[in-house]
Parts: C-alpha cells; structure tokens; sequence
C-alpha cells in the first residue's frame, strides 16, 4: 500500500484494463461454479445456440459438433441451459462431481 501512495494519481493504473490480447486464457474462473452444465449428448441436435449465448466460450465446438464443456473457464451462468431448445442440458450441482 505504501508504493500506491508515492505515486500520483496519473501513475497508477486504471483498473479492469485488459493489459494484452488473449489474457483471460490464463485466468481458469471455473471454481467461482455452484452448478455446472452437463449436456446429453443422446438430446443434443448440435444446434450450437448455446455455443452462440455463452458468455465465456466455454462450449467446445470442431467440426461443427459440441465436443464438450470447457469447465476450467465455465462460471455456471445456466444460460446455456435456459436457451437450449431442446433441453440438452441441465445444471447439475457441483457437489455431485469429484472432479
């Protein structure tokens, strides 16, 4: 705290800059989850519409076909779940899974 103070308010950074390109990679945010979206895969048409709404790209798509969840980086929004239209997925409790 002491080092904040010598600077003036011209030297210290503003906050919630994103400093370079491509560094939220490096920030796993999935232990902030409660629940996490567990997809069945015999439901899922790969429709992609929850690939479209996820705010943190944590559906993993190839070849146009949902490979997986990417729960390093999923925050358990559920809005993968609320758009899927055929129900696909479902928002599990985290303290069901070891993982």
């Amino acid at each position: 705290m002491s080092d904040i103070k010598k600077l003036g308010w011209k030297e210290i950074p503003e906050g919630g800059l994103i400093a370079k390109a491509g560094n939220s990679a490096t920030y796993e945010t999935g232990s902030w989850r409660s629940v996490r979206p567990v997809r069945d895969e015999e439901k899922c048409t790969n429709c992609l519409i929850c690939w479209v709404y996820c705010p943190d790209c944590s559906i993993l798509v190839s070849d146009g076909k949902i490979k997986g969840i990417d729960y390093s980086h999923c925050k358990g929004c559920g809005i993968c779940a609320t758009e899927c239209p055929v129900k696909a997925i479902k928002m599990i409790n985290e303290k069901e899974f070891t993982d």
